[in-house]
């Protein structure tokens, strides 16, 4: 795995927990924060951490914005400051820079001043959840933009056989790309690799392929 140099700017919930898991799975992690306690919470728990004001171009400069790889914008509930923290980012010439909307007008906003990936957590989980209680064997749903989606699917006995048999590309215009099998998990897996109950299959496929796929389990 290529280590990450990754800048995360906001240290409350949602910033501290990407920083920190950043930083636990190897990655470089430089966060910062107007507020002096929220550095001081995390000073322990990143490579670096600094009190700093992104938006104000000539901090986020200091800090070389432009020299990491990904710069995560996670300010909370201050738009506006959210919108010039990742403005400045973008004009410094960051290659990649994730930003945190509270609600739709913030996200047409920042995807309009050029960032690369607009989140809405709280939005984003309520709505995998939904989609998880109300299909229960999707584990989780991949959006590639597009019509297309990478999903995980449980498969039951009506998926039971070899792939080439089940040929799931001609009947629903669907590819499988991964099986996983008691934690074991098989990339490309080949024609002639099997299908049980409760492998989990990780499919891709357009949103239409994927509900007639769903369908055809009972879903």
């Amino acid at each position: 795995m290529k280590t990450k140099q990754c800048l995360v700017i906001g240290l409350g919930r949602f910033g501290t927990a990407v920083a920190t898991t950043l930083y636990e799975m190897g990655h470089e992690v430089v966060a910062i924060d107007q507020n002096e306690e929220n550095v001081e919470r995390v000073m322990n728990l990143v490579t670096h951490a600094a009190v700093a004001d992104a938006s104000d171009e000539r901090a986020l400069r200091s800090i070389g914005a432009a020299d990491f790889d990904v710069v995560v914008v996670a300010i909370g509930t201050d738009v506006q400051a959210n919108i010039l923290a990742t403005m400045n980012a973008k004009s410094l010439g960051a290659p990649y820079v994730v930003t945190k909307a509270i609600d739709e007008m913030a996200r047409r906003v920042l995807e309009r001043i050029g960032a690369d990936l607009v989140i809405r957590p709280e939005h984003d989980m309520g709505v995998r959840l939904a989609r998880q209680i109300a299909t229960p064997n999707i584990v989780d749903t991949l959006d590639l933009g597009g019509d297309y989606a990478i999903v995980e699917i449980e498969a039951n006995e009506r998926l039971r056989g070899t792939l080439r048999d089940l040929n799931l590309t001609g009947r629903f215009g669907v590819q499988v790309i991964a099986v996983s099998r008691a934690g074991k998990v098989e990339v490309t897996p080949r024609a002639e690799d099997d299908v049980r109950p409760h492998d989990k299959l990780v499919v891709i496929g357009t949103g239409h392929s994927l509900d007639e796929l769903r369908r055809y389990l009972g879903e």
